[in-house]
């Protein structure tokens, strides 16, 4: 592990418990009764320890579009041919895609960057991190150099970095690349030691047909390049992408910067995987927004102890679930600011008389 990516790791702190105690007693002095808002209550109170803020307010947020194509559509494993990555990228950056829409919705911003795009892309908006024209086919062999798995790990950290500097303080964390749900079930696999069976989906909209040949791809890359679970940046680098790679980066980096990093379905999931493992701390800054439909997601959430926030049967990835959970983000901040306490209002706390 190269000395950049070791520092970014060793960066990583707990959360604050103060701040985290101190929402908490907040909490319980709110009009209402206690835990009576459920989850936005445990919601509010990681968020106060992530932050460090007992009443955080969260003005601003980005979406991490990592984009980036895979050598492994070589197989036919998706519904759609590898060059849509690019038509979809550039419908991205001219703002018509869903997650533009959703992340306008929500008042949030979306960076798109090139970690790997088999094309060269040109764009105003576009931020080129690439590391190499897309990966090789894992199902011949691995699909990038370690130091390229490095590389663009520390993209999307460095992306992070900057965007920190920019003021936002959350991260969705958002992709695009055709084949990157095959990449995504054979580093799951990998990492937990789960049957391709139980966790590769259809993706794009594969059928049944497409869908067992798709299982048994991600068991000949697992089987050709025999993935070290207990290494994961070299499972990364066998059965990787590039854009995985770089949204473990994300996650790194916002654990670093104290910021929230809401994760969005399956392919989130891989890389929030393989975060946690290269620095376990990581996993106290993860939030997950919704459960994908995609049939690994489930187990995937398992594997991280995380709860969604929304299941609403989506599978569309670019960030789209992250995006809508940000409004009960944003209900949770709210909550702690603005809601009167018993003593604020000259309610009765259930306790005896009213408060004054």
């Amino acid at each position: 592990m190269n000395d950049k990516l070791r520092q970014l790791i060793d960066s990583i702190a707990q959360p604050d418990g103060v701040a985290a105690s101190a929402a908490s007693a907040h909490l319980d002095q709110l009009t209402k009764p206690p835990g009576s808002l459920g989850k936005l209550e445990s919601l509010a109170i990681q968020l106060a320890g992530i932050t460090g803020v007992d009443k955080p307010e969260i003005d601003r947020k980005t979406v991490m579009v990592m984009a980036a194509d895979h050598g492994v559509c070589e197989e036919g494993v998706s519904a759609f041919p590898a060059e849509v990555t690019q038509q979809m990228l550039y419908n991205m950056l001219s703002g018509g895609a869903a997650i533009n829409v959703l992340a306008r919705h929500a008042g949030a911003d979306v960076q798109v960057i090139d970690v790997g795009v088999n094309a060269d892309v040109a764009h105003p908006d576009l931020v080129n991190r690439k590391v190499r024209m897309g990966t090789s086919n894992m199902a011949k062999g691995p699909a990038m150099l370690r130091t390229e798995a490095e590389q663009a790990v520390l993209a999307g950290a460095e992306a992070v970095a900057e965007a920190v500097k920019g003021g936002t303080r959350l991260f969705v964390t958002g992709e695009l690349g055709i084949g990157n749900t095959t990449a995504s079930a054979a580093v799951v696999c990998a990492l937990t030691g789960l049957d391709p069976e139980v966790i590769v989906g259809r993706g794009t909209g594969v059928d049944v047909a497409g869908l067992t040949h798709k299982i048994a791809v991600v068991c000949r890359a697992l089987d050709v390049n025999q993935p070290d679970a207990n290494d994961a940046l070299d499972v990364l680098t066998k059965v990787g992408g590039l854009e995985i790679a770089a949204l473990a980066g994300v996650i790194l980096g916002a654990a670093a910067h104290r910021c929230p990093v809401v994760l969005d379905g399956f392919i989130s999931g891989a890389a929030a995987l393989a975060a946690r493992a290269l620095a376990p701390a990581s996993a106290a800054y993860m939030l997950a927004s919704h459960a994908s439909d995609e049939r690994g997601h489930a187990a995937v959430l398992r594997q991280l102890k995380l709860e969604p926030m929304l299941h609403l049967d989506m599978r569309l990835g670019e960030g789209t679930g992250g995006a809508l959970s940000l409004h009960l983000i944003d209900a949770a901040c709210r909550i702690m600011r603005e809601m009167a306490t018993f003593a604020d209002a000259g309610v009765s706390d259930g306790q005896g008389a009213a408060q004054r």
